[in-house]
Order: structure tokens, then C-alpha cells, then sequence
């Protein structure tokens, strides 16, 4: 006999994969490997952004919710948009910004899966800070701005002739 799952499970399972991404598009994954290392701080002409300032941005961003989502003792301190949410300079600061910007986005990204995957979290209840946003909404925004963000993303590598496909 089939599992039944409740509609919780089922959305819970939902946006996990839409978290994870590469289901309707290029997934994280695919976007950011083999980006040539020359190319990650070159502004392509007509775009305001490098490679490496849209990875930067989106890793930012996705701390930034998480930060949100679930704030430290301290509680959650807000960042000035938009100078705090995307890098002074086109250029990776040292050789291993990239991977390690990648990494980070990675570990973010399951922590926050963490927070959607706690039986005692609820979805849809307000945060006792903010303004009336929740765990799903945050799900969403996350999923969102990362996808309109790669889209950018594997757009600018072919531009730059860096991407496969």
C-alpha cells in the first residue's frame, strides 16, 4: 500500500527540491562549475556585474534570509541595501573566493533546509520580528532571487563564451 503523505510532508518535500533547484532550469550546480578562473571578474559590455559579483550577491542574500529566518541569540541585524548586499569589485579578492563562495552557499542553503525540516517548525507562522513573514514566504524568496539570479548568471558565461550549452 502507498504512503500517505500529508499535505505538510508533501509541501515540506516540495520545497526542499525547489531549494535545490534544476527542476524547471540549469541547477546551481551546473551554473557555477568550471568557471574559468579569467573570466569571473570580467564585466561583460552593457551588464553592471561580473561573475563573481553575482555569486557574491546571491550568497550574500541567501545569509541574509537565513539570518532572518532563524536569528541568533543577538537577535537579526538588517544590512543597507544595496551597499551591503553585493561586492565592491567586479574581481574575486583572492583565487579561492569563488570556491569558497560556492561552498558557503551550499552549507546556507542546507541549513536552511534544516530549518524547513523540523517537525516543530511551522511554515506559515509569522516571526515573532519582522513584519509578517514566515518560514514559507522566506522558502519562496530564497528560491526565487537564486534562480533569477543563476538565470543571469548563465547568461553573462555566454556572453563571456564560458558556457557549454
Amino acid at each position: 500500500m502507498a504512503e500517505i503523505r500529508s499535505l505538510d510532508q508533501e509541501l515540506r518535500t516540495q520545497l526542499l527540491d525547489l531549494l535545490k533547484g534544476g527542476q524547471a532550469h540549469a541547477s546551481f550546480d551546473d551554473v557555477v562549475a568550471d568557471m574559468p578562473t579569467n573570466l569571473r571578474g570580467v564585466v561583460p559590455e552593457k551588464l553592471p556585474y561580473s561573475a563573481w559579483q553575482l555569486l557574491e550577491h546571491m550568497r550574500i542574500t541567501q545569509r541574509d534570509i537565513l539570518n532572518f529566518s532563524a536569528p541568533p541569540t543577538g537577535g537579526y541585524h538588517a544590512l543597507e541595501w544595496p551597499k551591503d548586499y553585493w561586492p565592491s569589485t567586479p574581481e574575486p579578492p583572492i583565487p579561492e573566493a569563488w570556491d569558497r563562495t560556492v561552498a558557503a552557499i551550499r552549507t546556507d542553503r542546507e541549513q536552511f533546509e534544516d530549518l524547513i525540516t523540523r517537525p516543530e517548525a511551522d511554515l506559515v507562522k509569522p516571526f515573532r520580528w519582522g513584519s509578517g513573514q514566515n518560514l514559507l514566504r522566506e522558502t519562496l524568496l530564497i528560491a526565487d532571487h537564486t534562480a533569477y539570479h543563476l538565470g543571469e548568471l548563465l547568461v553573462l558565461r555566454r556572453l563571456l563564451g564560458a558556457w557549454k550549452a
